[in-house]
């Protein structure tokens, strides 16, 4: 019994390791660029976005 959960618990660790490092660059990349996106929302950004959320409204 302990043998058999011994070697389902390194089946699950390979497993989970495995995934984790074809998972990992994908969510880095998607960290990285998670607050680039969008409009800067300042200056002439801002005056534009007020004005398109107004004329929405009417």
């Amino acid at each position: 019994m302990t043998a058999l959960l011994l070697q389902t618990s390194a089946t699950a660790l390979r497993i989970l390791a495995l995934s984790a490092m074809m998972i990992a660059p994908v969510g880095a990349l998607a960290w990285s660029n998670a607050g680039g996106l969008g409009i800067e929302k300042q200056g002439t950004g801002l005056v534009l976005f007020i004005t398109l959320q107004r004329q929405s409204m009417s």
